[in-house]
């Protein structure tokens, strides 16, 4: 049986109930290792939107580069917090931490895909051609041309660092909100940089994914437990291992 699905307001009292215990240090102890996870998250996803927006710009007039820098991030940060909106939500249903986790791990194999074969696009290309005041091959796009291709690229982006960072905040709304905040000051001040220090230290990208795929898995794990006790109502005080041990070898 589905749970009911909070609305926004229940959201923002739970938030508001959490963020009375910020100042506790029990609340940082407890939550230390998912806001770590969630740091990691998204300083590797934060240079993959410079790429985006820097291969939109570096394709139309030069005089237009800058507003669309300044608008392709601004495009990211609302999808972002549209998408966070909705994500607390759906996360509360049982059986969507499952689904939630399944897409991650397709995540995972993208950004295996793109740091094993280097199949994004170069930094250095990307600079080039913003540098650059030739015409590129075809000519110049339209600044809303601009726009609607960083937003369609920016949709897919956005979802998987919010499933990302949602899983990672383990129904903490507090977490969730720190990790969006941290998400997009990022990307409005220091993806560039981000981009460049990932270009020079793979081995971060490396570490964002095990932690992706670490709460990927989580989330299945999690989720196939509250889907077991919703549907059997069994198990419901043990955890995922247990009840499939005594499911296997008995008590």
């Amino acid at each position: 049986m589905l749970e009911a699905v909070p609305n926004v307001a229940d959201l923002m009292a739970s938030l508001q109930a959490e963020l009375a215990n910020i100042t506790s240090p029990e609340w940082w102890r407890a939550n230390a290792w998912n806001i770590w996870n969630i740091i990691v998250i998204d300083v590797v996803l934060a240079g993959d939107n410079a790429i985006v927006v820097g291969l939109a710009a570096s394709r139309v007039a030069p005089h237009m580069r800058s507003k669309v820098i300044f608008w392709g991030i601004a495009g990211a940060v609302i999808l972002r917090i549209f998408f966070a909106l909705i994500t607390a939500q759906l996360l509360q249903i049982i059986g969507i931490l499952v689904i939630g986790g399944l897409l991650l791990l397709w995540v995972c194999w993208k950004m295996y895909r793109e740091i094993a074969a280097a199949e994004a696009p170069s930094l250095d290309d990307v600079e080039a051609g913003l540098s650059s005041e030739r015409v590129p091959e075809g000519g110049y796009v339209g600044f809303w041309t601009a726009i609607v291709n960083i937003v369609i690229a920016d949709v897919s982006m956005s979802l998987d660092n919010v499933l990302a960072v949602a899983g990672a905040a383990k129904g903490s709304n507090l977490v969730l909100v720190f990790g969006l905040a941290v998400a997009i000051v990022l990307m409005a001040v220091a993806s560039h940089f981000i981009a460049r220090l990932l270009v020079r230290y793979p081995w971060i990208s490396w570490v964002g994914l095990l932690i992706i795929l670490y709460v990927a898995l989580s989330m299945i794990y999690e989720g196939g437990h509250k889907v077991a006790c919703a549907a059997y109502a069994i198990g419901c005080e043990e955890t995922l291992a247990s009840l499939i041990k005594a499911s296997v070898f008995g008590n």
